[in-house]
């Protein structure tokens, strides 16, 4: 079966996490490709653990849990994101193969554009939220090199570690650990995103090409234009016409709630941990020194939680905005003239589309601008609150 759908829209996070061992196993070397799986796992795994350890050890200064906080909620989103991705492999075979359905292919060359233009948006976005995010890392690993003082050595970030940074190699060791762990971290995080955005822009563009396919029906005027065959004919061609736009657009609502289906707790827990995340960045950027590079890396961290929090919630409103104007196009072809059977399919669809498409974060929180601006407003009031405790603490 030809995969053109999938490697138009999925090509390059299918790259990353095949590099990384988290996508679909190849059919030889299966054994080989689970032990390399489990061990970048195990560097995802063993940070948390680290960097909760750490939590533990210095609770009660609001300070040092703060900044070692914000690494903890993004680590082990990514854990929890890659564990339901793998557990749920059996429904990401299932999505492959609708994208490649009868149903979803091209027609035409302009059906070919709607589906190359949108899945190259949505691929040069993701790749700003990925080049964001490789900035924001080796802004990280650069702190410990500009911020040294007197010759001390720490480590990038505020973990507990099995080693010390006073001695070599032991400082080389951990250094490269947590560099190498949180490179892996980045990648996987964004490819496992755009897994997901990917396929609801590939929804987007399905319902263009219906929008398209409706635009097509064509006029039956009452005129002496045309003969009493050829205007039953047409007429009977627009009906059939109008059976696969209905047809299709089903196809549209079920692949969408099978992506829903399958990926909505991975939304949800990165929706409910991005408020905590972005209160915290804000709470360390008031704290830190201006214009040095932990400042620096910390707000490049902040624009790239904010711009993975807009493309998810921008993603599903392009989603809703385009089902709800289908059932404009729909309303606006010229269904005065055609026979009944064609408006009562009409009727039926439009009373179908009263209820817009909405991609839900856990069923329940819709994807959309108004739920990106309630995020930000929901961070910015705790930021306020822990920045009122911190200074009652000075």
């Amino acid at each position: 079966m030809s995969e053109k759908n999938v490697a138009l829209f999925l090509n390059r996070p299918r790259n990353i996490l095949g590099f990384f061992g988290i996508w679909l196993p190849p059919a030889s070397f299966t054994l080989l490709y689970t032990i390399y799986m489990l061990f970048i796992l195990l560097t995802q795994y063993s940070f948390v653990l680290f960097e909760f350890i750490y939590i533990v050890e210095v609770w009660g200064d609001l300070d040092a849990v703060s900044e070692a906080s914000f690494l903890l909620f993004t680590q082990a989103s990514v854990c929890f994101k890659v564990t339901r991705f793998l557990i749920h492999k059996d429904k990401l075979v299932m999505l492959l193969e609708f994208m490649e359905e009868e149903v979803f292919q091209p027609q035409n060359k302009i059906h070919e554009r709607y589906l190359i233009t949108l899945s190259t948006r949505v691929k040069r976005l993701c790749l700003f939220f990925l080049m964001s995010a490789c900035t924001t890392c080796t802004l990280w690993g650069m702190v410990p090199v500009v911020d040294s003082t007197a010759g001390e050595r720490f480590f990038p970030f505020l973990i507990w570690m099995p080693v010390g940074p006073a001695n070599s190699p032991q400082f080389e060791l951990g250094y490269f650990y947590q560099m190498a762990a949180i490179y892996i971290s980045a990648f996987l995080f964004i490819a496992v995103d755009s897994v997901v955005l990917s396929m609801i822009m590939f929804g987007c563009a399905e319902l263009e090409i219906i929008m398209n396919k409706v635009e097509q029906i064509q006029k039956v005027p009452l005129s002496g234009k045309l003969k009493q065959d050829e205007r039953d004919q047409r007429i009977r061609d627009n009906c059939e016409l109008f059976k696969k736009c209905i047809k299709h657009h089903q196809e549209v609502i079920r692949f969408i709630d099978i992506v829903e289906d399958t990926f909505h707790a991975n939304i949800f827990f990165q929706l409910s941990g991005s408020v905590a995340i972005i209160c915290i960045i804000g709470l360390r950027i008031s704290i830190v020194e201006p214009g040095s590079m932990q400042f620096i890396s910390m707000l490049n961290y902040m624009m790239t939680m904010l711009s993975q929090l807009f493309l998810y919630c921008w993603c599903g409103n392009e989603l809703t905005i385009r089902s709800e104007l289908l059932r404009d196009v729909m309303y606006l072809s010229p269904w005065y003239e055609q026979s009944n059977p064609f408006r009562r399919l009409l009727w039926v669809a439009m009373e179908r589309m009263k209820k817009p498409i909405l991609f839900k974060a856990g069923h329940y929180i819709p994807l959309s601008r108004p739920t990106f601006v309630s995020i930000l407003r929901s961070s910015y009031s705790y930021f306020a609150v822990l920045n009122q405790a911190q200074n009652k603490e000075k």
